[in-house]
């Protein structure tokens, strides 16, 4: 893949109005001059309701087309309208990507009583109660859909856990008791075992619901045609089932499909023994990066800019790290927000779109902007450095990683892009950073493309220039006069 970028087209708040798709649409053309080559779509399958962002997922095979949960579409619109979304993705040359949630189920048709157990919070392995009845919404029919596509039907044997008991109305986590039951082990140690999330938790481990699970799997490919899965809540989800899983869909729709997973964790360790685990076979998101590029922003002159790839998945291991700056889940207000600061975004998104390893992904929240209205965007600048890898961002790379405050590095272009670019950054005041591009190009004016500096740099008899940055900037120099859209020609 050319500089592959992908763009999550969502936001936790995105609109839910049901025109999501239709508006996405007219965004195309947009996405593809940027070099957008992959578009991650929010959950697809009917949720709880219209204003759910789609992980408290109802029933994974309705995509907005059966009267449930209050309405036929989905918070994004109509099966019909995401299959000609697609569509017309695929007609640009964008893959699509599809969320997928199989961790937990929501919004049960009916409660059901059965025997469980009460966990404590911070150590679901230790018991807080005695074993008693209790009921819980674990009953999934499906009324609406009358069978249609499949026919099975969910009930408490095929969950681990719930976080209610209506029967003594009391909250808390609850583990499910009956014959082979119990929490999945193939998960994260955090909280003594991490099986238990959110909602009703799918046991993973029961023969009906694997295959059940993988049905659907080939299902949902042969529906929407997508080109690859982000798996949601992998680090509490059965490693055992994850990797029979990923296999049965890579041997029945072929090597090449594509699947992410996100495991969110502070503990690099940990995400590199379940990519040992997996057997290599998924990409996974880079968590540790954002975290570096979160502390970056928040430490400002603070921080170490040399170090900000230090125990990455991206340093690591380039070809399975996906990185990104920010998601629907680390923006403001949500479970795991760790907003990287406005000041630094453009700093961050030069740092995981302009160098050579990694699989960068654009979010819509930093892109478009919020639609709580807490954050406005950065939409030129990221569309700028996004089209800068498009066209400029290939070749060797020379790392500059000597100044705590100032880095930069040089893409020596290949045969196909023979362009040189010299990206510096800066977290504290204006800088100059001597780094070379070549004798051949002895003479020549390189210019900052961001326009962030407005001076001209002529290279020297060596083959060196003496680029600047500004104060907490970032600026990209290319030769004087060369233009996007000749280059593309």
């Amino acid at each position: 893949m050319k500089n592959g970028m992908i763009f999550q087209g969502f936001e936790w708040n995105t609109w839910g109005d049901g025109n999501y798709y239709k508006e996405m649409e007219k965004k195309i053309d947009e996405l593809k001059e940027m070099g957008i080559t992959a578009f991650w779509l929010p959950p697809i399958c009917k949720a709880t309701g219209t204003n759910d962002t789609g992980y408290g997922v109802y029933d994974l095979f309705d995509l907005g087309e059966f009267d449930q949960r209050g309405s036929v579409r989905t918070k994004y619109g109509t099966k019909e309208e995401l299959l000609h979304l697609v569509e017309k993705l695929h007609e640009n040359g964008i893959d699509v990507y599809i969320d997928v949630v199989l961790n937990h189920k929501a919004g049960a048709d009916r409660k059901e009583r059965f025997r469980a157990v009460k966990v404590q919070d911070d150590n679901r392995t230790l018991e807080a109660g005695e074993t008693k009845d209790i009921e819980g919404w674990t009953g999934f029919d499906f009324p609406g859909r009358k069978g249609r596509y499949s026919r099975f039907k969910w009930n408490f044997n095929h969950f681990t856990g719930v976080d209610y008991d209506a029967l003594a109305n009391e909250g808390g986590i609850y583990r499910i008791i009956g014959e082979n039951k119990g929490w999945n082990w193939g998960v994260s140690g955090e909280k003594g075992n991490f099986d238990y999330l959110i909602f009703t938790d799918v046991d993973l481990s029961h023969p009906d619901v694997k295959k059940e699970l993988k049905r659907w799997a080939d299902w949902v490919i042969d529906q929407v045609k997508p080109d690859g899965f982000r798996m949601d809540a992998v680090k509490h989800m059965d490693k055992a089932f994850m990797k029979e899983f990923v296999k049965h869909v890579r041997k029945k729709h072929g090597q090449d499909f594509y699947v992410l997973g996100e495991y969110w964790t502070h503990d690099f360790a940990q995400m590199q023994q379940y990519l040992a685990e997996l057997d290599y076979e998924m990409d996974l998101f880079d968590v540790s990066l954002h975290f570096n590029l979160y502390e970056a922003s928040k430490r400002h002159a603070d921080y170490d800019l040399t170090k900000i790839f230090d125990n990455t998945l991206v340093q690591k291991y380039p070809t399975m790290a996906v990185t990104f700056v920010d998601n629907h889940d680390s923006q403001p207000y949500q479970s795991l927000e760790s907003w990287v600061e406005p000041w630094f975004k453009e700093i961050a998104y030069g740092l995981i779109l302009l160098r050579k390893d990694g699989y960068p992904v654009i979010f819509s929240g930093d892109y478009y902007g919020l639609a709580d209205g807490t954050y406005g965007g950065l939409h030129d600048p990221i569309r700028d450095i996004a089209q800068i890898r498009k066209y400029f961002a290939y070749g060797q790379q020379d790392d500059y990683f000597n100044n705590r405050n100032c880095v930069g590095w040089v893409r020596h272009g290949n045969e196909e892009h023979p362009v040189k670019s010299a990206i510096v950054i800066s977290n504290a005041g204006m800088a100059t950073l001597r780094m070379f591009v070549g004798k051949e190009q002895k003479g020549k004016v390189y210019a900052d493309y961001l326009g962030n500096s407005t001076n001209k740099i002529r290279i020297d008899d060596e083959g060196f220039g003496n680029f600047e940055v500004g104060n907490v900037s970032i600026s990209i120099w290319i030769e004087d006069g060369i233009d996007f859209m000749e280059i593309g020609k």
